[in-house]
Formats: C-alpha cells, structure tokens, sequence
C-alpha cells in the first residue's frame, strides 16, 4: 500500500544529531558551568521508587554529549542562595506554607449543557467540529486534484462532510476490530471477513481517501517548505490547522480539577522529519515527543506542545522550565492549581515561579539540579533505614530524600516534609525473612504518588482503542494521534456527565462501538449482511463509441491477482464492492470471490 512507510533510523539533515536542550539549571557533577547538559528522562509510572528508575543519560544513543552555550553570571547569580543548614528527620516538625486559594475560572467539569442529552458522536464532534472538518475537506479535494496533476490514476470526487465521518469511523472502527492490513476489512470470502467496512464505503474510496487526506492548504504547504532552514520554516505546519483547534476544543469544553500532572508522550513513528525522538525507555522508543498537561483523576489531555527539536533562538530559562510555563496558562485555568512533574522539569527557579503566578508544584529532582541542596551534614547513606526521613525548608520549598529500596528525592511548596503517614513494606529482618512493616513516608512522596500519573493514564486510555498505523506521511501520523485524543476526552466527558447526572456511564468499548455506528450512520445492532442479490456485475465504464468496447475501463482482477497470483484485467466489477472480477466461462472469480 502506497501510504505505509518504511521504518527510518534517523531524523533529517542536520537535524539528526542529538538535541541541544539548552537548559542551564542542570549542572553535572564535578563539571563547570561549560560542561553538557543531560538530555531530558522519559516519563515513569507515578511512583518514584527503585522499580522504576530514571536513567540519567537519555540522548539518541551516542557516547557523547552535544556542548551547550555557557551561562552567564547574571543567571547565575538569580539562583536562591544555599544556606549549611543541616538535614532534618521525620522527628524535627515543618509547617507547609499557606496554599494560595483554588480559584478555577469556571467549574471543575465538563462545560456543556448537562440538561441535554449528548451521545458519542455530539461529545467527539465537539473536538472536530464543523469547521475543522470543512477546512480538512477543502485542503484534502486540493491535495487530490494537485496528485492529479502529477498523474495520479485513481479516481477521485470531492470529498464531503458527510463522507469524511463515515471515513472517521471507519478509522476508529479498525481500532475495535484489529485485522493485520487495511485491505482485510474488504475481504468477503476470507475466514477474517467483516460485513461493516463495505457497507460504510468502498475500499478504493477509503484508500484514496486515506492517501490524500491533508489538514493545511497545500498551496501554502510549498511557501513554508521554500523556507526550510530559516526562523520562519514551520516544521507543524503541515498539522496546524487541526492541533490548533484540538487544543482549543480540549481547554474549551472542560475545566480541570485542582490536581494537574505535566509529562511527555511519544506517538511512535521513526519518519526523518528533524522532529523525531529516541528515548530508550519508553515503550515507543522513536516518535514525535509531545509536552502535555493532563488532569491528574481522569487523564483528560488539556493542553500539549510537539516537540519540534533545538530552536534557532536559545532558550533564557532551559527547555524544562519553557516547556511547563507554556502549558500552564493562568487566564485560562484560574489559580491555585497544584502541578506535578517528574525530575526532567522540577527545578527551584521553575517552582518559584509558578508560586509566584499562585500555583503549587511538587515533583521528583534531581540532586545536582541548580538550587537544590547538597553535601550538607546528617545526609542519607547507603547504610540508612528503609523508611529514614530527610528534609531542608528553604523559605517555600521543601526538598525531601526519602530511604526506600533505593533514595528518593522530592520538591515541594505545597507541602510539609512529613506530616505522620506511613507505607507497607517488606523489611528484612533475618537471613532469608522478609516482614511487611509500615514505615515513614514523606507526604510530599504520597501525594506525588498519588497525582503524578495523569499523563499516563491518558497515555493508557489513549492506546485501548488506538487508530495508530504506520503511514507514509508523518502528519498523517499525528492525525490518527489527533483523532484518538478527540475520541478519549470525549469517553472522559461522558464519564464526568454521568457522574453529575447520577447515571451509570457506558464502558469505554461501549462507547467507542456506539461513536463508530453514528459516524458511519448504522446501527449499533450491528449492519445485516448484504444479500446476494445485491452483489450483481457490472461494466466499469460506460463506452458509447464501438471501438472502445474491448478495452476501455478495463481494470485487473482482484481474485487472480490475490489468489492465482495472476494478473488478468477485466472489463467487469462488483457493483457493492467495487471490485473488479472475471466473469467468464472458464473463470468464474464473481462468483467465487463472493462464496
């Protein structure tokens, strides 16, 4: 199939070396100031415990580290001064400071009418609305014509807004029923056959469908791609139409909740478009890298940002610190909001200034992180207790090392170092005897356990019903990508509807099914079979002149082709299935194609 790609190894150009992530909070240790940065950790499960550590060392697999700028004195000296204070323990008391007051913009929850009733296909036209698709439309019947032109032979008309949901659902249809190619769901005499997709649309239509399917405005596509390798060059372009209003419908139609989670995702692909990313301990290990902010309970997808690579202008405050302000918008959200993030993002300089913009943050760090304290008296060892409580205060933040199977260290302003909890674990206390105690936990770790995940359940949610296949096109990639985030927050907005109504939400896979049959306008029952008599023959072109007759339309049978493995062409097709078939005394493959 023309529009699958082949799996590349590298990005583009001068692009395919690792990133510069220009972020000069991050120091190595025993390193100046010149030395390299450390490439960003993939995310983890919430829990920061052994099981589940972050490398340190996360780049495109190369020994050596790209060199970055050097810092200036000035942003230097802007870190908080560190004071010898010693460690304290879970015995010496801490008092959090005073929280700023949650002060939403709107109500937590899903903003629609919750009088009305909404099915799935209201509540995902919500994030493709009837202006996003007419623009995919318009820019898709002009990528088909300008195809055209280079010579394309398939037959093309203009695609609708009616046909481009059936073509949506037919896309997330093959996220239900997973067969190994495309062409499988148009099989009618194969022991994987399924009645749906014929009915919805013929395959060549979904295919070519499938093959020019554009979001911006080719016209302007060829302008942007004049100016590759200048600050104008928009490496998105290509997307923007669609992940702009996608980003929009997502703030738009639900206000989140006080507890938001900040990580990455990756939607795997390994296209050589400068954008590609390689982190060896996600499950997609390459793929276009996406910033997200999610809501923590439900895994709503808020806001996000694609990752384009290093920017021609140099980042002031490092790419972790530009990367949570950019998804954080207090016009938008209120304030109040408590952020979690993992070690790649927390830094003093970052968490002091969300304070200072009345949000509360909380995430793992890393100890040679700028501002982080160091080398003080009274330390955790290797030796120490599981369960052994160390913290510094200083003035709102609060960094706490905790002794699990390994040392865990956490930053907060939101809360007190330790506040009494405690945790199950096994401790040994003999030669081959294990005992389940509870011991200290710090709430800092508790509560990051509790609130870190967001963007991972987001990440699972997503991938149960998956419309992800390899493609020719990258955008075309963060299209299927686009069109699974529409699908999951609007499952999550039904579920946060039912919840206010006092009524049992339907499954997710209820949910999905039911979207499907309303995009491609059947029933949930299911479509009934076609009966025989509507698979009936006829010619593939209307010829008027006698001389044409013998050759014209003719187009190679499907039968010889997949099953004989020859190629015979044929003046004749299926009417419903748009196939072209010999039918002839001595090969009859109409018929046989349709037993």
């Amino acid at each position: 199939m023309s529009d699958e790609e082949t799996l590349e190894s590298s990005s583009s150009d001068n692009e395919s070396g690792q990133d510069d992530f220009e972020d000069p909070d991050f120091v190595a240790e025993n390193v100046s100031d010149d030395d390299d940065d450390e490439q960003p950790g993939p995310s983890t499960a919430p829990t920061p415990t052994t099981s589940r550590r972050r490398p340190s060392q996360r780049g495109r697999g190369r020994k050596d580290q790209a060199k970055t700028r050097s810092r200036s004195p000035a942003q230097s000296a802007a870190q908080p001064e560190q004071s010898s204070e010693p460690w304290k323990t879970e015995t010496d008391p801490d008092t959090a400071p005073q929280a700023s007051r949650f002060m939403p913009r709107r109500p937590p929850g899903a903003q629609v009418d919750l009088h009305s009733g909404h099915t799935p296909k209201d509540l995902f036209l919500l994030y493709f609305a009837a202006d996003t698709m007419r623009t995919i439309c318009r820019n898709t019947n002009k990528q088909a014509a300008r195809n055209q032109q280079k010579g394309s032979k398939y037959q093309w008309t203009d695609v609708d807004v009616e046909e481009l949901h059936r073509f949506l659902g037919l896309l997330i249809y093959t996220s239900l029923v997973t067969l190994p190619s495309i062409q499988d769901y148009w099989k009618q005499s194969h022991i994987l056959s399924v009645s749906l997709p014929a009915k919805v649309m013929p395959r060549d239509r979904f295919r070519s469908i499938s093959w020019n399917i554009h979001l911006s405005d080719p016209e302007e596509d060829v302008i942007n791609d004049q100016r590759k390798g200048t600050p104008q060059h928009d490496k998105l372009f290509r997307v923007k139409p669609l992940m702009d209003d996608i980003r929009t419908a997502c703030q738009a139609h639900y206000h989140p909740k006080k507890e938001l989670s900040v990580d990455e995702r990756m939607v795997a692909t390994k296209a050589k478009t400068g954008m590609t990313q390689y982190m060896k301990d996600k499950p997609n290990k390459w793929g276009i890298k996406l910033f997200v902010l999610a809501e923590s309970n439900n895994g709503y997808t808020l806001n996000f940002n694609v990752y384009v690579g290093k920017a021609h202008t140099p980042s002031v405050h490092g790419l972790s610190y530009d990367a949570v302000m950019d998804l954080i918008q207090p016009s938008h959200l209120g304030t109040g909001y408590h952020i979690y993030m993992d070690n790649f993002y927390t830094s003093p300089k970052l968490f002091l200034s969300l304070g200072s913009m009345k949000f509360g943050a909380c995430g793992t760090y890393r100890s040679n992180r700028k501002g982080c304290p160091s080398g003080r008296e009274n330390a955790l060892t290797s030796k120490s207790k599981r369960g052994s409580v160390r913290w510094i205060r200083e003035d709102r933040l609060v960094f706490v090392k905790w002794m699990d199977t390994r040392e865990v260290s956490v930053c907060s302003t939101i809360h007190p170092a330790f506040s009494g909890e405690t945790i199950k674990r096994k401790v040994k206390e003999g030669p081959g005897r294990w005992v389940a105690k509870d011991i200290p936990c710090p709430t800092p770790i508790m509560a990051y356990n509790k609130y870190m995940g967001g963007v991972d359940l987001s990440d699972q949610l997503l991938q149960y019903y998956s419309t992800h296949r390899r493609t020719a096109r990258w955008y075309r990639t963060l299209f299927l990508h686009f069109l699974d985030m529409g699908t999951t927050n609007a499952y999550i907005l039904h579920c946060d509807i039912s919840a206010t109504q006092q009524v049992t939400p339907m499954t997710h896979n209820n949910f999905v099914a039911e979207l499907v049959a309303q995009l491609c306008g059947v029933t949930q029952t299911g479509v009934p079979l076609q009966k025989s008599t509507s698979h009936v023959s006829v010619a593939i072109a209307n010829v008027a002149e006698a001389k044409d007759k013998a050759t014209a339309g003719r187009r190679v049978c499907q039968r010889c082709k997949q099953v004989d493995k020859k190629r015979f062409v044929t003046p004749w097709k299926c009417k419903a299935c748009d196939v072209a078939l010999c039918v002839i005394v001595d090969r009859n493959c109409f018929e046989e194609w349709h037993k």
